[in-house]
């Protein structure tokens, strides 16, 4: 039979297809802004002739009427992923949720543990050769079709022909209709400064070459917009839209470093606006797989600097994600989450994210927890955690014991909840008793002081003293030379515990100032350079003093450093600097006097008494 023949064999009108489905069916119902509107319709309007029927909906990501199918009582609903739709049915008991990793989906369907009776999928219309493609959705649409009795599939003239392992040929399915309807579209929202300064903290961990997944909404759109002067990223995730349309056309997605599918975009569904359903229509630029291979661990970690972006509800001071829950109230799902963290983490050079805004219920309830709510669900433990982003910075917690995890989220939290956090901490010992709180008089930490600098090809970043430095600043003692310590502290001093390093990382930025130099991913830096000051309100001055690893001397850092704290001071209007310095430490002499202002000096008994006027300008 000709391919033309056997289409047209197969075609039927709307209203013949309620009379195919046998009463008590499982209809298995195709995915996200591929949700075959014609056959929603049809069931909406008369699915009551179809006795006690069950709906499968993967991927519902709420654009569509079909919430009606379940408000009333012959229709039945399993969500394996819960969208604005269903979630009050799931909730109040009129829905079923099934939480279930979206890599093993597929298998779950395949191995018959999920029987399907009808697959009701959305396809473009077939090519010359028979097939059609899934379009926007393929994720578990292939394995739908492949296992239920009976597939009737909308061709939609407005489908995308994606390419692709994307593809059902018309001899597998049983019956069709034709429809010429719009997809269902999804407006990128507009980032606002939460989501745009968390989207600046997480791009500081994307370098050139890497391979990205992010998803839907205002962070990834705002990740994706602080891209712009990256290089050959490219991209393996489980769902796009539009925000990567700019960074391929601009250049900066080019998939040229990827180490498997050189030079493809692979996704298993995408959701978006017009444009971005032009954009992938025959491209091949990009390919749509079933989702138990794009979200495939094993697969992921296969792309080299893999980073994946996921977004959390709640996190706990131990590193435990909620992210498919608020409290007992059932909100999203599962879904690939934990497929990309573990991926990203066992990628070579890869770096799983978790996000969230540090506050929710506009500002008066933190989403950094010391527990998390009445039956809210761990979806990403502990263990997998690693770095977890809010506008107030950037943490990795992977390998970090009790102590530095709730250090670290407390820095990250909101300002106005971090004592409280810091209290409850101290209750369950999971930091020191005589913890100092890490909110400042001032409560903000001043920003706008960081700046990222290189010397001799490397980048260092420089940005105020926070209180979680304290190990850092642990290590950097250690490391330094007998030589670099005595000069620095005027004694031969063997032990720096914590009780000497904690007043020198929780400090006021009104009354001092300390600045370090780090090198290394941000959440995982090392320090090799800290230049500090101390007002002294009475005669408006302040000490400074300054140390450079030996490791990373005779590189110019000293030099940034004082004039750096010098910008500072002036800022804060002080008048000028004083410091001591050692007969024999001719280096730090030579850097105090390339300071730019003019330095006046006095020996007594060994060491340079220093006096450093900034109403004086060395220039003049």
């Amino acid at each position: 039979m000709e391919e033309s023949a056997l289409y047209k064999s197969k075609k039927r009108d709307i209203d013949d297809i309620v009379r195919l489905i046998k009463p008590g069916s499982r209809i298995f119902i195709g995915s996200g802004a591929a949700e075959p509107q014609a056959l929603i319709k049809m069931l909406i309007e008369k699915g009551r002739q179809i006795a006690d029927h069950e709906t499968i909906n993967v991927i519902e990501l709420g654009t569509s009427p079909y919430a009606e199918a379940v408000m009333s009582r012959p229709f039945k609903q399993n969500a394996f992923f819960i969208g604005a739709n269903v979630r009050d049915a799931v909730n109040e008991g009129r829905a079923e949720y099934t939480p279930i990793f979206l890599s093993e989906l597929p298998d779950h369907i395949r191995s018959g543990s999920l029987k399907i009776d009808v697959a009701f999928i959305q396809v473009a219309p077939p090519d010359r050769y028979g097939y059609c493609s899934l379009g926007v959705s393929v994720d578990v649409v292939m394995a739908g079709a492949e296992v239920a009795s009976l597939v009737i599939a909308e061709i939609n003239k407005q489908m995308p022909r994606t390419l692709g392992d994307s593809f059902i040929h018309i001899k597998d399915i049983d019956y069709v209709i034709e429809s010429d309807l719009p997809l269902l579209m999804l407006d990128p929202p507009e980032s606002d400064k939460v989501a745009n300064k968390i989207g600046q903290n997480v791009a500081r961990l994307i370098h050139d070459g890497a391979t990205l997944q992010t998803g839907i909404g205002m962070i990834p759109n705002a990740i994706l917009s602080f891209l712009k002067e990256k290089n050959d990223l490219g991209i393996h995730t489980e769902m796009f839209s539009d925000g990567i349309i700019d960074l391929v056309e601009s250049g900066v997605i080019t998939n040229r470093k990827k180490t498997i599918h050189n030079g493809k975009i692979i996704a298993t569904f995408c959701m978006g606006t017009q444009r971005l359903y032009d954009f992938v229509n025959d491209n091949p630029l990009i390919e749509f797989h079933p989702c138990d291979y794009t979200n495939d661990p094993f697969v992921i970690a296969q792309n080299e600097k893999m980073i994946s972006v996921n977004a959390a509800i709640q996190v706990d001071l131990t590193g435990q994600v909620c992210a498919d829950s608020i409290g007992e109230y059932f909100y999203s799902g599962i879904g690939g989450q934990v497929d990309f963290v573990r991926g990203a983490a066992r990628s070579k050079g890869g770096k799983p994210v978790i996000v969230l805004p540090s506050t929710a219920l506009g500002g008066d309830r933190s989403r950094i927890v010391p527990y998390l709510d009445q039956g809210a669900g761990v979806v990403t433990s502990r263990g997998d955690v690693h770095y977890v982003a809010t506008e107030f910075g950037i943490v990795n917690l992977h390998g970090r014991n009790l102590r530095e995890r709730a250090l670290a989220l407390i820095s990250i939290a909101h300002p106005d909840f971090r004592d409280d956090l810091v209290d409850y901490a101290k209750k369950r010992h999971l930091v020191h008793l005589d913890q100092m709180p890490l909110v400042i008089q001032g409560k903000y930490y001043p920003e706008q002081y960081e700046e990222a600098v290189e010397f001799d090809g490397t980048q260092i970043f420089f940005r105020p003293v926070k209180p979680t430095d304290e190990s850092m600043q642990r290590e950097f003692f250690y490391s330094l030379s007998d030589e670099s310590v005595y000069y620095r502290f005027f004694n031969k001093i063997k032990a720096m515990p914590h009780e000497k390093i904690q007043p020198m990382v929780n400090i006021d930025y009104r009354e001092e100032m300390a600045i370090v130099g780090l090198v290394g991913e941000a959440g995982d830096e090392e320090m090799v350079a800290i230049g500090m000051f101390k007002i002294d309100p009475s005669v408006n001055d302040a000490e400074v003093a300054f140390l450079v690893r030996d490791d990373w001397q005779k590189k110019g850092i000293g030099t940034f450093l004082i004039k750096k704290l010098i910008d500072i001071a002036l800022e804060m209007g002080l008048k000028g600097f004083t410091a001591e310095v050692l007969l024999q430490n001719k280096k730090m002499m030579y850097v105090f006097h390339k300071c730019g202002f003019p330095v006046r000096t006095k020996l007594e008994d060994g060491i340079y008494v220093l006096r450093i006027d900034f109403r004086e300008d060395s220039s003049l």
